[in-house]
């Protein structure tokens, strides 16, 4: 089941009906099954929390990613920073919903064993990242 949620912010996503399908074409694409996926939209400040209390990192971030899957059933916990997503649409030059939905598919992709952490993998994750888009809902 794909869920979403917020915590200590105001914020309802637009088209959830038609984003769940977006994040199970994502996951099915992937050769994936989808399990329990919750996105949990937040702000600045209780994702920072996270951050540092679980990954050890002061510093801000739009995504954190809990992978709870199992033999390819994709299952976990992505919080995002809407706070975070709004700034760096501004600093890309992109709407908010285009970020939103980058920032989705990147959590997603997370789920299915993508990395990000040298630049190939990066360079992986974001030509994952735009080829979603393309039918992000939300655009």
């Amino acid at each position: 089941m794909i869920s979403f949620s917020t915590v200590e912010i105001d914020y309802t996503l637009k088209n959830k009906l038609k984003v769940k399908n977006w994040v199970k074409t994502i996951v099915e694409t992937e050769g994936k099954v989808a399990g329990d996926i919750t996105f949990v939209f937040c702000n600045d400040e209780y994702l920072g929390t996270m951050n540092e209390k679980y990954l050890n990192h002061t510093t801000l971030t739009d995504i954190i990613t809990f992978d709870y899957s199992e033999a390819g059933k994709l299952s976990g916990d992505i919080f995002i920073s809407i706070d975070r997503v709004k700034e760096n649409a501004g600093n890309f030059n992109v709407t908010f919903p285009v970020e939103l939905g980058r920032v989705m598919a990147h959590g997603v992709l997370h789920l299915s064993g993508y990395k990000d952490k040298s630049p190939g993998d990066k360079l992986v994750m974001r030509g994952k990242e735009d080829f979603y888009l393309t039918s992000y809902p939300n655009l």
